[in-house]
């Protein structure tokens, strides 16, 4: 039977930078194929390639047996591709209906296909049990109900062929189990699914066969059965992974404590009334979907916003002021969620990025000028010091991989020995090697008697490396717990809003 998808020769070069180097590759009718590869290793251009955002310098893709013509997403649409980003592309002033059959209208028609489109979509989301409201509008939607939209979409326009990009980022362990359950469904009408992730265990169990990528170029394929996640990270990275391990530490005193606090509005990714209490030598983990306030808390603690209710302490003093510079004096370091909006200007050269918290240092500048060869020789010790791979002080920030930009945000800020580490989605988006240096650090930083704030929606990251956890839903906090009397399970279901009583393992 001809292959759903084939890629043969696939080259393609930015510059100095090779991204794909003559891939092959073949996806069977109903078939799901997984997509691994370290940040940089060419996984998103291939994909873009094949919907045609990208033109491949040489080789050929074939859908259903015949060539796609070169750099046409309509084409690709028409062939029966259908793509679902990791960041939807949705307009949360529409309704369902509306985001899923604009465009497909032509543009002077005498009257509206709507109500057939409605039926058409029932039908839909009967057979694939991809149930939401059609008349919803989409900012009020969760993100599981999100992603259903994204998938419908794509059904919509007739897809045979579906690709997700990190599928389950934002999702909890319930919403992802129901996602996969319903790609399964899909497989079985014939429809082929190809998924880029990180999460290794999900890999294995949802995928038939796996496909990495390292440095452009296709270095294996084979079954997931029998396959295991070392195995699979060590094909990665081209080296066997370690991850650390959490050893219990004595919490010391208190070195963060919000009482009260309220931020924002409630309805719109806001806080109210947080209770909150960081020790020394701890990790506490703030888990939740996104856009129920964890945004909201780590603006706070970054002084990017006002508290507008309760009181914030850091070592015992309260602040009557909140601001970056008086936060960080205090010993607050601050890893902001979105490395390549609120982390970096990446434009900047590294050695500019390297002291940008720190602009006003002494070391750094002087009269308002900067001081370049000591932000240089700063920059040399970060890399040397975080191993960020491939980098000189004067190399444009935005040809880092997303790993070494995230060990350039890390380094700046604990190589000044923080007290206070407010860590937000830390690992996102980032290969095993990457997370497994980036949870070394952490916990390297909680033996020198630093508080770490993880506002992570990883629960395999909450796991590996926290010591207690809260959950946060709709701008609330739950009551703090151990984290060896919660379940991955328990706490899926508190970030969807059940009782506390839930996350336990009894």
């Amino acid at each position: 039977m001809t292959p759903a998808l084939e890629l043969a020769g696939i080259t393609k070069q930015f510059g100095q930078l090779l991204a794909n180097d003559r891939i092959n590759l073949s996806l069977g009718r109903g078939e799901v194929l997984a997509l691994l590869g370290e940040n940089g290793a060419g996984k998103t251009t291939l994909m873009n390639i094949l919907f045609g955002h990208y033109v491949a310098d040489a080789g050929s893709v074939r859908v259903f047996g015949r060539e796609l013509p070169k750099g046409d997403p309509a084409a690709a649409i028409a062939a029966g591709i259908g793509m679902v980003h990791q960041h939807f592309t949705l307009a949360g002033n529409l309704s369902v209906l509306d985001n899923i059959t604009i465009g497909t209208e032509p543009l002077f028609a005498l009257r509206s296909r709507r109500s057939r489109a409605r039926a058409r979509l029932h039908d839909l989301a009967r057979r694939f049990g991809l149930q939401v409201d059609l008349d919803a509008r989409v900012a009020d939607l969760s993100v599981g109900e999100q992603q259903r939209v994204e998938i419908l979409k794509s059904l919509f326009r007739e897809a045979r062929i579906l690709i997700l990009d990190e599928p389950t980022a934002v999702l909890t362990p319930q919403e992802s189990e129901r996602l996969f359950s319903t790609l399964r469904s899909m497989t079985q009408e014939g429809l082929s699914i190809v998924f880029i992730s990180h999460k290794l265990h999900e890999v294995i169990t949802h995928a038939d066969r796996v496909a990495v990528l390292r440095q452009g170029r296709l270095v294996a394929e084979r079954p997931t059965q029998g396959a295991s996640r070392a195995e699979l990270a060590e094909l990665m990275v081209g080296r066997r992974v370690l991850h650390p391990s959490r050893t219990p530490l004595p919490p010391g005193r208190t070195l963060l404590r919000l009482q009260g606090v309220s931020a924002g509005s409630t309805g719109q990714g806001g806080l109210a009334a947080v209770d909150l209490d960081l020790r020394e030598r701890e990790v506490l983990a703030i888990v939740g979907v996104a856009g129920n306030g964890q945004a909201a808390l780590s603006r706070l603690l970054a002084g990017l916003s006002l508290p507008t209710a309760g009181s914030i302490e850091i070592d015992g003093h309260h602040l009557r002021r909140v601001d970056p510079s008086g936060l960080q004096q205090m010993g607050l370091a601050h890893i902001p969620e979105d490395r390549h909006k609120e982390g970096v200007v990446s434009d900047l050269q590294l050695y500019e990025n390297a002291i940008l918290e720190r602009i006003r240092d002494r070391r750094f500048s002087a009269f308002g000028l900067l001081r370049p060869r000591a932000a240089r020789a700063h920059a040399a010790t970060l890399i040397e010091a975080f191993d960020i791979r491939g980098a000189k002080p004067t190399t444009r920030t935005r040809l880092l991989s997303g790993g070494n930009m995230q060990k350039l945000i890390l380094g700046r800020n604990l190589i000044e020995k923080p007290r206070i580490i407010v860590a937000s989605q830390p690992t996102r988006g980032l290969d095993e090697g990457a997370v497994a240096e980036i949870h070394r650090r952490l916990l390297e930083a909680r033996s020198d008697d630093a508080g770490i704030l993880l506002i992570s929606e990883d629960l395999d990251e909450v796991f590996r490396i926290a010591d207690r956890v809260q959950v946060i839903f709709r701008g609330r906090l739950s009551a703090p717990l151990p984290i060896e009397q919660t379940s991955e399970a328990g706490l899926g279901l508190m970030m969807a809003g059940e009782e506390r009583h839930e996350a336990g393992t009894a």
